[in-house]
Parts: C-alpha cells; sequence; structure tokens
C-alpha cells in the first residue's frame, strides 16, 4: 500500500515531468490527475490546491540547492572557488530536473497564483546573497578588493545564471546551461579581478 507522503511525492515528480514538456502549456489538475491514473478530488487529498503542488516544488528547490551550498561553504576555504562552485551547482542542476527550469525561471507560474512568483523571487534573492557572501570572503583572503561593489557583481554572475536558465527552457532543453562552463567561468572570473581592480 501507498504511504501519504509517497504518493505526494509521486504528485510532484508527475508535476515535474509534464513541466518538461517543451511547448510549456498551462498544467491543469485534470490533465495531472490523467496521467497519475486517479481523480481530481484524490489529488486534493494530498493537496489543498495546485498552487501547494508548485510551493512543494519550490521547496524541493530551495532545499536542493541550499544543501549543496552550505555544504560548499563549509567545505570549500577559498571565496572564489565557492563562487565557482555555486555557479556550476546553479548550471548543473537543471540538467538534472529538467521541469524544475521552468519553475525557476517563472514560465511555468505564468498562470499561476502570483504569491508562487513571489516565493521564487525569494529564493533567487537568496542564492544572489550566498554568491555576495562568498566575494566578501574572497575579499577578506585579497582575492577581490575590499572597494568591490560586492551587490552588483553578485546581480552579474546571477544573471548569467538565469540567461543560461532561459536558454535552456527555450530551446526545448537542449541548449544545456553548463555548456560552455570551462570556458566561461574564466572570462566571469576576470570580469570580477577587473571590477576589482579598477
Amino acid at each position: 500500500m501507498i504511504k501519504p507522503g509517497e504518493k505526494r511525492l509521486r504528485i510532484l515528480q508527475t508535476l515535474a515531468e509534464m513541466l518538461e514538456d517543451p511547448k510549456g502549456e498551462k498544467i491543469t489538475t485534470a490533465a495531472l490527475a490523467a496521467k497519475l491514473d486517479c481523480s481530481e478530488a484524490a489529488l486534493y487529498r494530498h493537496f489543498a490546491s495546485k498552487a501547494q503542488m508548485f510551493d512543494g516544488l519550490i521547496e524541493f528547490i530551495e532545499t536542493s540547492l541550499f544543501g549543496i551550498i552550505n555544504q560548499i561553504s563549509g567545505n570549500e576555504p577559498d571565496g572564489l572557488r565557492q563562487t565557482e562552485l555555486i555557479l556550476a551547482l546553479l548550471l548543473n542542476f537543471p540538467q538534472r530536473n529538467r521541469g524544475m527550469t521552468r519553475v525557476l525561471i517563472g514560465d511555468a507560474l505564468i498562470h499561476e497564483k502570483e504569491r508562487l512568483q513571489t516565493r521564487v523571487n525569494l529564493l533567487l534573492d537568496k542564492i544572489e546573497a550566498a554568491i555576495k557572501q562568498t566575494l566578501r570572503i574572497a575579499a577578506t583572503q585579497d582575492k577581490l578588493s575590499p572597494d568591490t561593489n560586492f551587490t552588483e557583481l553578485a546581480n552579474l554572475l546571477l544573471c548569467y545564471v538565469i540567461g543560461r536558465w532561459q536558454q535552456y527552457a527555450k530551446s526545448g532543453f537542449t541548449r544545456e546551461p553548463s555548456a560552455h562552463w570551462a570556458r566561461q567561468w574564466p572570462l566571469l572570473r576576470a570580469a570580477c579581478l577587473s571590477q576589482s581592480a579598477a
């Protein structure tokens, strides 16, 4: 017999799979129920609303990303290396969770409750703050100037990541975010260093 927690997880997994459709059509609870071979009423026994299902996906993204970001912060002393590892994580995460990419860029939330987009925005703000912290650490290690504008630099790096996510989703998941990372990170690193030298 399937336990309630397992059923909730199955619903979220199926929703995430449906979000992988490159056409990006609005997902209805009727379509989700059909995919799960159950009634809409059965869905509502586990989630009060579709918005609550999206909340579950956003929570999964946040828990997954910050679990690893916290590990990076705890295990890697070098600030710029922390920056590099966090950006690489952000680029690789959608490749393993394609449907989540559309949640992160807001595509999947266009027809949903406004508070869901607000929640994603807060998550992105938290990620930006984590990047900013790595840059501050790099400055204390004399890798960046203490006069560096950490806010602007963290925003630039996050915008790079979001742009790569956008390309991935809009290309029907063919242009992988990490495809040019090995060549692009040295350029981004140089931009960080040049700003601190300006």
